[in-house]
């Protein structure tokens, strides 16, 4: 773990928060760990796993260059992992689709459900189909997920950019995307990832972040928080103002702040998130009462 703690992921325990990330042991390689924070003062660590919990893939297979948690929830006495992998590319710099890893002893280690992913490019995703999160009803299971939509050639370079999107599953394995976006781009060149949805009293609730396709390697167009409604799904309402939560005056989360995980602990709202350079310095949290949800 050289830098970054990227992409917080959080799994609500009896005596602890889990948290996932991922972090860097070099350039352009990133594997999967956790910590265990406490429960009633998220700042105070009380287990660090030193070790990566899976395994990049073979050659050739989606996640051979890179692994980074995206939702982790329980299905009975089992914990899944959905988890983005990453897949240099020779015409662009690479491409990402979702893998799904399981664990049977409470989170702590986690086998791959196979080599390839249970979501990928597609007619509907050309670019990529990455950093989900997983929603379960009696029904069916719920995902929401980033698309990518195109690379555009910016100074020089290919910048991907990404709308939401969603799909059903009946066994959080098979999954069926739909066509349209349930949270499109503003413009050509917004990218929009790591949405995470929670349900409440009066709907659902999605944050993600979103950014610009210039700058946004901590300059103007840095990532930013967003925020969603919804009353009757699929419909979603975009309201960015309604996240409470902004760029802070000085310090790590300064210039950006981006991959929002909120769960809900002893009666309050905690907000998992990244700062300045993608989450370089780490993750950190923002807390509020839920005010009866």
């Amino acid at each position: 773990m050289k830098t970054h703690a990227q992409l917080p992921t959080p799994l609500v325990c009896d005596d602890y928060i889990r948290v996932y990330f991922a972090s860097r042991p070099e350039r352009n390689l990133s594997l999967t760990t956790f910590v265990d924070l406490d429960r009633d003062n998220p700042r105070r660590i009380l287990r660090l796993n030193a070790n990566p919990i899976l395994e990049l893939g073979k050659p050739g297979t989606f996640d051979e260059h890179g692994i980074m948690p995206s939702c982790a929830i329980r299905d009975g006495r089992t914990v899944l992992l959905y988890y983005s992998g990453w897949s240099r590319e020779v015409s662009v710099p690479y491409t990402n689709s979702t893998g799904l890893a399981v664990s049977v002893d409470g989170g702590d280690t986690f086998t791959k459900v196979g080599d390839g992913p249970v979501l990928t490019k597609s007619p509907h995703d050309p670019s990529s189909a990455t950093s989900p999160v997983v929603l379960r009803s009696d029904d069916a299971w719920h995902m929401w997920y980033c698309s990518g939509t195109a690379w555009l050639e910016i100074a020089g370079k290919y910048e991907q950019t990404y709308d939401i999107k969603y799909a059903r599953s009946q066994d959080g394995l098979a999954w069926e995307p739909s066509a349209a976006p349930a949270i499109p781009q503003r413009t050509r060149h917004e990218a929009l990832t790591r949405p995470y949805v929670v349900k409440r009293r009066d709907g659902y609730t999605m944050w993600f972040c979103y950014r610009g396709s210039h700058d946004y390697r901590d300059g103007e167009d840095a990532y930013r928080i967003g925020c969603a409604t919804s009353t009757a799904l699929p419909q979603w309402h975009r309201d960015d103002e309604l996240v409470g939560i902004d760029l802070s005056d000085a310090g790590w989360d300064s210039r950006m702040m981006a991959y929002p995980a909120v769960v809900t602990v002893n009666g309050r709202a905690l907000m998992f998130y990244n700062g300045n350079g993608f989450g370089v310095d780490g993750f950190g949290y923002a807390s509020m009462v839920e005010d009866g949800d």
